[in-house]
């Protein structure tokens, strides 16, 4: 799959990179980070315009984005009522809805650089939960911006070691879901033991 990805963003160019990171941000699973890298270090060998490989690739990002929120904000909350029947426990879907309110901007920005892998998750929760369309969108445009810059100037600045680079950042990143991941848990745990008190 990365090779042809790799072989489609070397014989297309910028538009597709737009697809791609569209098709990655609705939640198929894809390795943007690699694709944002290689695109870095296509614009370092010139192949690439910097400016454009920005601007495709963050519109990309953003319309993946928007795509899963509309998803959750028209039939999610539907169809997550339903599941939730079916799975016996239509509170606990409640309490989700309230908590992806009261954690959205901070849930919409670290997701699109940092915690990559929730954030197709995280766009059809804050569609589902009816958070503010307008904030979603300022957080999640600021995020993503800030995501290809930084791949993009990675592997402009590494352009001679992406393969490597593209190996470190993907342990990062589930290093740091797996940390967010523990905290919660952890965080859950000590509310569950102050109850029982």
């Amino acid at each position: 799959m990365r090779e042809e990805l790799l072989a489609a963003l070397s014989q297309y160019g910028s538009p597709a990179l737009f697809v791609i990171t569209a098709a990655a941000s609705v939640g198929v699973p894809l390795p943007v980070a690699l694709l944002l890298v290689v695109t870095g270090s296509f614009v370092a060998q010139g192949f690439m315009d910097v400016w454009w490989a920005i601007a495709l690739a963050s519109a990309g990002s953003i319309t993946g984005d928007l795509t899963g929120y509309m998803i959750g904000r028209w039939g999610g909350s539907r169809l997550l009522r339903r599941l939730s029947r079916l799975l016996g426990d239509p509170a606990r879907l409640k309490n989700e809805q309230k908590r992806a309110q009261r954690w959205g901007w901070a849930g919409v920005f670290f997701t699109r650089w940092l915690l990559t892998p929730l954030g197709p998750w995280i766009n059809l929760a804050s569609g589902a939960s009816n958070y503010p369309w307008g904030k979603f969108l300022l957080w999640d445009v600021l995020g993503e911006c800030l995501s290809v810059v930084l791949y993009v100037t990675l592997g402009f600045v590494f352009s001679d070691r992406v393969i490597s680079l593209d190996s470190v950042l993907g342990e990062l990143t589930w290093a740091m879901v797996a940390l967010v991941v523990a905290l919660f848990l952890g965080w859950k745990l000590v509310v569950l033991l102050r109850r029982k008190r």
